[in-house]
């Protein structure tokens, strides 16, 4: 086996825009699931929201590539509002019901041919980073051609510039959790969390709280989308509901309630699937698996699958977590 290309390929992994987009999408669902309670199944759904729209944005409204992220965000909040308003009011298990076949309807609605001259059908969006006019967000590149970094970490201007401009919006992302989680208002929604009943007899408008929590962690999603977006064409068969259960993984490895966690999280599991996508392979070509090399590389499904049942029954606070925040093992 070619464990020089298997090591490299694994270490590259830690920092990828890939990583950085789960990063904010994690970041997104600890806002939602670790400090609010909301059960959020939907978490690709905000992510296409925030990709789309900014491609939709640029190709076919004529924004440049900040005013296509801006569209983003503000699609972000409607969609939010959308969700929340017909089931903030009742039990969490409805909005995990909601943000699951939401998340999948706008899957479909990107997919279908009736938006084609919109959404690119099938074919998604492409084209929107480099603009003739000189307004995409490659043209803003502030980095000269060439390639930068070492080793596993060597990056062309292109991917440099998508790297710095994430680890920029991660670093504001995660700034503005602490800072809330700190502050008065972080305080009622872990409140909520705990017993909402208690602090609705304190005063507090319950749905009001729960419906700012699912917009501000709504925004880090569609965040993730853009930056996924701005390394990336826009297709549909990326925004699936397996991309949700991968960032639940990785926020539910890192700890839910935590402010580090999510990026922790998404750090080792990225690194875990390059690791995965690579030896998986070379032990079939080898004869250890008992299957093709095809076969052998979608088996990484089944062990993240099987992963995941096993940190929520044995390490279910994650790495850096408190068992006690925990809304589901109560």
């Amino acid at each position: 086996m070619n464990w020089d290309a298997i090591i490299n390929n694994t270490l590259a992994g830690l920092l990828t825009p890939t990583t950085i987009a789960f990063a904010l999408a994690a970041l997104g669902l600890a806002m939602h699931f670790g400090f609010a309670g909301l059960l959020n199944f939907g978490i690709a759904g905000y992510m296409a929201i925030g990709a789309y729209s900014y491609a939709i944005g640029v190709l076919s409204l004529g924004l440049p590539w900040w005013g296509g992220m801006l569209l983003g965000l503000i699609g972000s909040v409607v969609f939010s509002i959308l969700l929340g308003i017909p089931t903030l009011r009742l039990r969490g298990d409805y909005l995990a019901i909601v943000t699951i076949a939401a998340a999948e309807i706008l899957r479909l609605l990107f997919l279908t041919t009736a938006f084609e001259d919109i959404t690119g059908s099938a074919d998604g969006r492409y084209g929107y980073n480099s603009r003739p006019d000189g307004s995409g967000f490659a043209n803003a590149n502030p980095f000269p051609p060439g390639d930068y970094g070492f080793g596993p970490w060597t990056y062309n201007a292109e991917t440099l510039w998508v790297l710095v401009f994430g680890i920029i919006v991660l670093g504001v992302c995660t700034f503005l959790l602490w800072a809330l989680m700190r502050s008065p208002w972080g305080r009622v929604i872990k409140g909520i969390r705990e017993d909402e009943d208690a602090i609705r007899a304190l005063g507090k408008n319950v749905f009001n709280y729960k419906m700012q929590a699912l917009v501000i962690g709504g925004l880090f999603g569609s965040l993730g989308g853009m930056v996924l977006a701005a390394y990336a064409n826009v297709s549909p068969g990326v925004y699936v509901t397996s991309l949700t259960f991968f960032v639940w993984t990785a926020l539910l490895l890192g700890g839910a309630a935590t402010i580090f966690g999510p990026l922790v999280g998404s750090v080792i599991f990225w690194v875990l699937q390059a690791f995965l996508t690579n030896i998986l392979p070379e032990l079939a070509i080898a004869g250890i698996l008992p299957v093709s090399s095809q076969q052998a590389a979608t088996l990484r499904f089944v062990l993240v699958g099987i992963g995941l049942m096993l940190l929520v029954i044995y390490r279910p606070q994650g790495i850096f977590g408190d068992k006690r925040e925990l809304t589901f093992v109560k």
